[in-house]
């Protein structure tokens, strides 16, 4: 029983084989520069035994700290040569496949290391963290030499303008790119509202929390938060409206085309638009995307406990490096979570989306058990009532949400939304399955009306872009 089901997942003419592969390792399609694309693995291979040559005989290896480091960078650096050739490209291929294999495989490191950390004592921490940076050891907590929420009745010109810095910058910043992560108001205000509770109800823990009320809804919750969703969403419509038809760079006979088409290269290939919820939502669909907000809340939480509890400064390397790697992975981690959620033929999550949700629970398991001290002052009353108020917020937010698409959202499905099931081309539908059958006559309308389109050169509805490769 057990092989028949094992032949059956990987029979490459299955629907669910089909659907997992389109988002678990998107294929780069009409490659027109094949030497950016071949796998390379002799020439790779023998880069990687030359270097192992030179840093095993050829360096000076008296130095026992520089050894160390030596061997560890030569060891991750090795490990991503070896991602780049087994581990799968994720369901983006811009600016190269290779870069997104290098990701996942820099995300099962830092999987393996909070592995490693969580089977250590706080003292082996220590010497970890004091061998890596010996300035750690003299690093203090900005709660300890910091007040927070002082004065609050003061309001002047001047202490504003004081608190638009560069760390405003990167709260707007990062909001900007969540929104082009989530795509969906409704879910970005939810979780923005939802934040500034989170802080008010943990402030007994972290006192970094306690922020002034015009601090807190004036600079954060309007100008920071409301300010970058509305860029994000903003762009995301834009991206939404181009038509995306790729010519090749060598059709190109401009230098300035060229370097525009090189520099495409680094936006997305196509664009997909986002429906978390509709009036046919299931229970388990609504559910999955409460699920989705309380991990984001977690991984946000996660960021203040860490450098909290290993006493890591706002401005420290480390600090900043997870954050923007978080970042990074999180990108096919809610494309691939969204694919499974809103896919019916799409029965499991991707690889990057199981490792980004083994992080941030590994993350918060270190959090609880390197911080038992800050932890046994935990008010249980706060986090009772933190999650009831996640839990009613959350579900007035997805109860309006299904409610407006119910009453003002498109009666019928758009050409970009049947895209989202990924077998919109007349070659890509399995033969089993007659078109139309996933999404209906208005997919199966759309689909016509592009295939009937594609069949010249391309579309004349807007302008089209210089670019090959997806």
């Amino acid at each position: 029983m057990a092989s028949a089901y094992g032949a059956r997942t990987l029979n490459k003419n299955d629907v669910n084989y089909k659907h997992f592969r389109m988002i678990n390792e998107q294929q780069v399609e009409d490659i027109t520069i094949d030497f950016f694309y071949r796998p390379h693995t002799i020439t790779l291979l023998t880069g990687t035994v030359l270097s192992l040559m030179y840093f095993a005989f050829i360096r000076d290896d008296s130095n026992p700290d520089r050894n160390l480091w030596i061997g560890l960078i030569v060891v991750v650096s090795f490990f991503l040569v070896i991602s780049v050739l087994a581990f799968p490209n994720g369901p983006f291929t811009r600016p190269h496949p290779a870069i997104w294999r290098i990701v996942f495989g820099l995300s099962v490191l830092y999987f393996l290391f909070l592995v490693l950390l969580i089977f250590l004592n706080w003292d082996q921490v220590k010497q970890l963290m004091f061998w890596f940076d010996p300035n750690l050891r003299y690093a203090a907590r900005e709660a300890d030499i910091m007040e927070y929420a002082v004065n609050c009745h003061v309001i002047t010109w001047e202490r504003i303008m004081s608190h638009l810095d560069i760390f405003a910058f990167s709260h707007f910043w990062g909001w900007g790119m969540k929104a082009l992560l989530i795509r969906s108001y409704g879910l970005c205000w939810t979780i923005s509202i939802t934040w500034e509770l989170t802080e008010l109800f943990f402030m007994h823990l972290l006192p970094n929390f306690a922020e002034c009320w015009w601090d807190q809804l004036i600079l954060d919750i309007l100008l920071c938060n409301g300010g970058g969703i509305w860029m994000g969403m903003t762009t995301c419509r834009f991206l939404e409206m181009r038509t995306y038809h790729w010519a090749s760079i060598k059709d190109i006979h401009s230098t300035t085309g060229k370097i525009k088409r090189a520099v495409l290269q680094f936006t997305p290939a196509s664009w997909t638009y986002v429906r978390w919820l509709d009036p046919k939502s299931s229970f388990q669909r609504v559910a999955g995307v409460y699920l989705f907000m309380i991990i984001w809340q977690l991984t946000e939480l996660n960021t203040f406990f860490l450098k909290h509890i290993f006493v890591f400064p706002a401005h420290h390397p480390l600090t900043c490096c997870r954050i923007l790697f978080i970042g990074v992975i999180t990108a096919p981690t809610v494309r691939q979570y969204y694919a499974y959620l809103t896919d019916t033929q799409c029965k499991r999550v991707g690889t990057q989306c199981w490792v980004f949700g083994a992080i941030a629970f590994l993350e918060a398991l270190a959090c609880v058990k390197f911080g038992q001290d800050l932890f046994s002052n935990t008010q249980i009353l706060y986090v009772f009532l933190w999650l009831l108020c996640v839990a009613f917020i959350t579900f007035v937010c997805l109860f309006g949400m299904v409610w407006y698409a119910e009453n003002y959202g498109p009666r019928q499905k758009s050409l970009s939304e049947c895209e989202d099931s990924g077998y919109t081309e007349a070659d890509d539908w399995p033969s089993e399955y007659p078109k139309g059958e996933f999404e209906g006559d208005a997919c199966s309308a759309a689909v016509r009306q592009r295939s009937a389109g594609s069949a010249g050169s391309g579309s004349g509805r807007s302008k089209s872009i210089n670019g090959v490769d997806k």
